[in-house]
């Protein structure tokens, strides 16, 4: 175990973004600094976000944490990411969800898609997580609907297609709002078809999400 790991993920007990075994169990079984570029591991374990080329980030820790924990996953679970990266919240939440439970992940830039693809094989993850290019505002109808739906990118609006490929009885996490630098965390439960349940998370910073149903690139 990576003593720098154990630290953080104690710290981010200490300050409450953790308040479960399963997530604290992921954080400190996922290996962060395989998700980075070379030139940035030395800092995987700061509690940052942190650039990974092609104007996007890897979420800090503490909203990794706050992702997994608010989305209240379950073993099982089929879940759907929108904005993959490096893959790295994708292994956090694979871990969760278990063997049987499967990840999908959307990412619009074909060379971060292939980088993650790469260090999900090579952390142990490949079966558990599949990696598609394209625009994740459209969401992904060949696999739907999805017991959660997370974003690691942030949109005007929740795109309309990702709260149908909810199940009912599902929750859906995005980062939502019209400035560029800072945004909302809303979170969305499915009561039935056509009724949902809204709750505002408090104010959170990601990159913004392009697409047909997002910003334009």
């Amino acid at each position: 175990m990576n003593d720098q790991r154990r630290e953080l993920v104690e710290n981010l007990e200490k300050s409450g973004y953790i308040t479960t075994s399963k997530v604290k169990e992921a954080m400190l079984k996922v290996p962060r600094e395989e998700f980075l570029p070379d030139n940035k591991r030395s800092y995987a374990y700061l509690d940052s976000p942190l650039p990974i080329g092609k104007g996007q980030t890897i979420s800090a820790p503490h909203m990794v944490a706050i992702i997994c924990e608010k989305l209240d996953l379950k073993e099982g679970m089929r879940v759907l990411e929108i904005g993959t990266g490096f893959g790295y919240n994708a292994a956090v939440v694979a871990e969760i969800v278990g063997p049987s439970g499967y990840v999908y992940t959307l990412e619009r830039i074909e060379s971060l898609a292939e980088k993650a693809r790469e260090n999900l094989k090579r952390t142990g993850y490949k079966e558990q997580v599949k990696v598609v290019v394209g625009d994740g505002t459209r969401g992904y109808s060949d696999e739907a609907p999805f017991d959660r739906i997370y974003a690691t990118a942030s949109a005007p609006k929740i795109p309309a297609p990702l709260k149908d490929q909810m199940k009912v009885g599902g929750i859906l996490l995005s980062p939502v709002g019209t400035d560029h630098y800072f945004q909302e965390l809303i979170l969305i439960r499915k009561i039935s078809e056509n009724d949902f349940e809204t709750q505002n998370l408090g104010g959170v910073a990601f990159v913004p999400m392009i697409g047909k149903h997002g910003w334009p690139e």
